[in-house]
């Protein structure tokens, strides 16, 4: 309860400002692919326009090679400073990164085909934070173990062989070299630091399991732009772009983006006008920034021309203090900030229930959340769910100023106990009894929120750190598509 009104106090866009985004009783969907998204700009459209046959991961065109009818693969990859360089980032088309125990973030990189993952890793344990933004879009969800309530959530949604446990075959590379200079052959680096994953084991696991790869998409996964108008959204002529808050301007400087996500965990972003696109580094522990690059990609530094910023309430399950068990609020909704072009432009954001899809809306003029969606530029997108603690830190500006090569805050994890389910584990209730535990039982969001900010039965909390598992969990057959999924009804399930 305390926690809740917390929030409430702090950031008024998780309550009350948020009714404009979803009157309660109106359902709310991600544009359609035989939609026209709108522009920003009054273009004149051609007469005609061919069929809009976007990527639904980035919303550009599809290509010739496009993997028509076929589910998004999604994978947990490690982001413990002993973890890094991971391999296979720079393929992802979306990224997101959220906390989850001892004040860590994990990635999970999300791709249109599975066929091009190439090498990816270290591959780490399932988490429902990630798990509940996928689910709406069905996508085959690979990790290495998980936690009981992760498990628990593949229970409760028969996501049956969708939800892989084993790193889809994962195997151990065993003399990988860190960014420090350790190895799990010199007996400095941990076990979990070197299991990964490729494209033909993603495939074999497919093929050996007979998962069911079907799955036609209706939406995309963000509001994009229309590519077919040949048209960018400039944020400093948006739509809100004339708008202020207290806090000041809706669109400002975003050349310089660093986000917090705990005391010691931080993420930058570094804008390059050449490119268009955002270079990314993470805080280390001897306190430097450094690139975060694809070690299978010859290091190749990673670059977004999307950053999307979503503040929420994140804290321990109340009975999981142990294990330092995350749970993260997506029924809200609350504000955000999405950077393009050198620019950041504040938004609300709405979920909802596990099944519905991720939305970002622009404001009123009165700051308060508008029923406009917000339309995102194509090209791929990192994502990071942030604790609204530390919405505060949320730094964007010019480059002016910025001494980039200035140490920080030294990067540490704080001691927890791993959650490991076992076969067949349960939580022994649902993951709707959990989400009301942690949410207070309701109580708050009742007295202080609008109906359509409340906790839905379904809405479920994160699940802490575990071991990696060595044997695959086996979860029941998937269930048929829900009214909330984005994507064809007739669409099969593996």
């Amino acid at each position: 309860m305390k926690r809740v009104l917390l929030v409430i106090a702090a950031l008024l866009s998780l309550t009350v400002l948020l009714a404009a985004c979803k009157k309660s009783g109106d359902t709310i969907s991600t544009p359609t692919a035989e939609s026209t998204p709108a522009t920003v700009e009054a273009t004149p459209a051609p007469t005609e326009l061919p069929p809009y046959e976007a990527n639904v991961l980035t919303g550009e065109p599809k290509g010739a090679d496009y993997p028509e009818g076929q589910r998004i693969t999604a994978v947990m990859v490690n982001n413990i400073v002993a973890a890094r360089p991971q391999r296979g980032l720079s393929k992802a088309d979306i990224l997101f990164e959220i906390k989850v125990e001892g004040g860590i973030t994990r990635f999970m990189p999300v791709f249109t085909d599975y066929k091009t993952v190439g090498e990816v890793g270290p591959v780490r344990s399932g988490r429902d934070q990630f798990f509940r933004l996928i689910l709406p879009w069905q996508a085959l969800y690979v990790h290495e173990g998980q936690s009981v309530v992760m498990q628990q959530y593949a229970i409760d949604y028969d996501y049956g062989k969708l939800n892989n446990n084993d790193g889809a075959n994962g195997y151990r590379d065993y003399g990988r070299v860190n960014w420090a200079g350790k190895s799990y052959n010199a007996g400095s680096l941990a076990l979990e630091h070197t299991m990964y994953t490729n494209a033909d084991n993603i495939a074999n696991y497919i093929s050996s399991q007979n998962v069911d790869m079907n799955r036609t998409y209706n939406s995309t996964f963000f509001n994009f732009v229309d590519y077919r108008l040949g048209t960018t959204r400039d944020l400093s002529n948006s739509i809100d772009s004339a708008y202020s808050d207290k806090y000041g301007p809706v669109v400002s400087d975003g050349q310089y983006v660093e986000i917090v996500h705990s005391q010691s965990y931080k993420t930058r972003f570094i804008y390059d006008e050449s490119t268009n696109q955002y270079k990314m580094q993470q805080n280390y522990s001897d306190g430097q920034w450094r690139d975060t690059v694809d070690e299978a990609a010859d290091n190749k530094v990673l670059t977004f021309p999307n950053v999307i910023v979503l503040y929420t309430d994140i804290h321990t399950y109340p009975g999981h203090e142990k294990t330092d068990l995350q749970y993260v609020e997506y029924a809200w909704g609350g504000v955000g900030y999405y950077c393009y072009g050198g620019k950041c432009e504040k938004i609300y954001w709405q979920k909802g229930t596990p099944l519905e899809a991720l939305r970002l809306y622009y404001l009123n003029e009165d700051g308060t959340c508008s029923d406009t969606p917000l339309e995102v530029n194509t090209g791929k997108s990192y994502v990071a769910v942030t604790d609204v603690d530390f919405a505060e830190n949320f730094v964007h500006s010019t480059l002016d100023g910025v001494n980039l090569s200035t140490a920080t805050t030294q990067t540490y994890e704080k001691s927890y106990v791993e959650d490991d389910a076992k076969a067949g584990e349960t939580l022994g209730s649902s993951t709707d009894d959990l989400t009301a535990a942690a949410t207070g039982s309701g109580e708050a969001e009742t007295t202080e929120a609008p109906a359509q900010e409340q906790a839905p039965a379904e809405e479920q909390a994160p699940a802490e750190e575990q071991a990696p598992a060595e044997e695959s969990v086996s979860a029941p057959e998937q269930a048929p598509d829900q009214q909330e999924n984005p994507e064809n009804a007739e669409g099969s399930q593996g």
